[in-house]
């Protein structure tokens, strides 16, 4: 009998990129890399997982950004293009490193990567979201939603309309996808108000993830602290909490695992440790030095001295991580489970690009910490959150408190001195769709095409991607420009359809450019 169950979270998200308007856009490289470095090595993972009939279980967020980016036609074929500049690329690697035994090897295993990511991607027929699908049909994955784009939520509060679409929208599209409705969502940036769980319950869902202080500043105090699911008072809608502990041993590059010296160095690329002219083909168009994927050092230390990859070395230490992080989860549930008198639930939700992007060997961490799971012990067992409450149905009930997982745990990352300026902008925008919604209840052709547009260029401007990358201060002009475009072409709107001067070719125009959610209804922001 076991004595704990873990619940391991991977975030898929990714802000909506798509710009048909230009061959090569910098930032649509955000999903390049996130396909190649984490999406397709973790849908390996579990084809083999599969294979050699390893039962697992795995929760996964795809956002419906994301998933509507991974379902696009034109990117799909940029993708194509994408991965094949790769593969000229690593085959050069391989030939000017002929002389350097170690790093032709790197080359070679780079380059029989990027023919692998191929091959799955054409599999799918393009399309890794029916990849994902399969998984949560052969029940191994469960995939809950998002979010329509990722909007923070708390700061959305002021018009509750947009946040009543945030949440149908998404719940709508991820049915069109996946065949049936989301039971769960990832609350963006864990960002939760008290009485969402209202609208979430509207929606069908049945529980949401917060960060620790959640649970834990909720009322009552929670008997179990975030070792056991709470249901929210008047609704029942399951809340659970992020464990610190198992949290930080993973994600953090100081005190975790992805710090180790043996690992591969993020930040040593050959797009800009080489020359120039021979680069020069596989960067951007305009001459900007890029991430490749091809990087042939490793952490080494503190220092810029670095040293050559080994990945023999990383594979080993990925198992020896992957024994330690198990080893700690099996001492902290014997503890919790002699102090609660029941079995303790851990929540160890993680951002997926973390896996295979930023922590090279996160992918392969992840696959032996799954093996180790299944077979080098007894005392914990993977789980869903659905079949964690259907074993366990009586919970504590609670009103959980307002937070995030961002920066201090609150707003504040959100809101603060570079992005403040948006909010007054998002809630007078908010405030005009709910009265076009309520003026125009039944509206048909142009007219509907045009509401219908106005409410996908409001959620887009409603991002918190936007906000985020103006507090981190990185990409900061294309955070702006996004945030304005949108909110203007949604004025253009609102003003002609009030006017009834609506102009049939740039409305054309923008369902091209922006043609997220093709099924969206403007009705449901009211």
């Amino acid at each position: 009998m076991n004595k704990g169950y873990l619940c391991i979270v991977l975030h898929g998200h990714l802000p909506y990129v798509r710009h048909p308007e230009h061959e090569d856009f910098l930032e649509e490289d955000w999903l390049y890399e996130a396909i190649t470095e984490t999406y397709i090595p973790l849908i390996s993972v579990f084809e083999k997982l599969v294979e050699d009939k390893i039962d697992f279980r795995l929760t996964m967020t795809l956002s419906p950004t994301l998933v509507s980016m991974l379902c696009d036609p034109l990117l799909q074929e940029r993708y194509i293009k994408h991965i094949n500049k790769l593969i000229e690329l690593a085959h050069k690697e391989v030939d000017r490193t002929a002389w350097q035994p170690h790093f032709q090897h790197l080359a070679n295993t780079y380059l029989n990567q990027f023919y692998r990511a191929r091959e799955i991607f054409q599999k799918y027929n393009r399309n890794l979201s029916l990849a994902f699908k399969k998984f949560q049909d052969l029940g191994k994955l469960e995939i809950i939603t998002c979010a329509a784009t990722h909007g923070y939520l708390p700061l959305m509060d002021v018009c509750r309309a947009s946040v009543r679409a945030q949440i149908k929208v998404a719940v709508s599209h991820y049915e069109s996808v996946f065949g049936r409705k989301p039971r769960g969502i990832w609350l963006p940036e864990c960002g939760y108000q008290p009485g969402h769980d209202e609208i979430l319950k509207e929606a069908g869902l049945r529980y949401f993830f917060t960060d620790s202080h959640g649970i834990l500043h909720g009322t009552p105090r929670p008997k179990y602290g975030v070792f056991a699911p709470v249901y929210c008072k008047g609704t029942g809608v399951a809340c659970l909490s992020r464990d610190l502990e198992s949290s930080k041993q993973v994600w953090s590059s100081i005190e975790g695992y992805p710090g180790d010296y043996n690992y591969r160095e993020f930040y040593r690329d050959i797009g800009f440790d080489l020359e120039y002219e021979y680069i020069k083909p596989y960067i951007h168009p305009d001459g900007i030095r890029v991430n490749t994927g091809i990087k042939y050092y490793r952490i080494t230390g503190g220092s810029q001295n670095k040293e050559p990859y080994v990945p023999e070395w990383a594979r080993h230490k990925a198992a020896e991580h992957a024994g330690n992080f198990m080893f700690n989860r099996q001492k902290q549930v014997e503890y919790l489970y002699d102090l609660m008198q029941k079995k303790p639930l851990i929540i160890s939700p993680y951002d997926a690009e973390l896996f295979g992007h930023w922590w090279y060997e996160g992918v392969m961490w992840l696959d032996f910490l799954i093996r180790k799971i299944a077979f080098d012990q007894d005392q914990i067992r993977l789980i869903t959150v659905p079949e964690y409450l259907e074993e366990n149905p009586r919970n504590q009930v609670l009103t959980p408190s307002m937070s995030s997982w961002g920066w201090k745990g609150y707003s504040e990352m959100w809101l603060q001195g570079p992005n403040d300026w948006i909010y007054r902008h998002l809630h007078a925008a908010s405030e005009q769709m709910a009265q076009l919604a309520k003026n125009f209840p039944n509206a048909e052709g142009l007219l509907n095409r045009a509401l219908n547009q106005a409410l996908r260029e409001l959620l887009l401007a409603q991002s918190s991607d936007w906000a985020f990358i103006m507090g981190t201060g990185t990409h900061t002009g294309y955070a702006v420009r996004r945030t304005k475009e949108h909110l203007l072409r949604f004025r253009r709107l609102y003003e002609d359809v009030l006017a009834g001067s609506l102009d049939q070719d740039w409305i054309g125009e923008m369902e091209y450019k922006d043609n997220i959610f093709p099924q969206i209804d403007y009705r449901t922001h009211q």
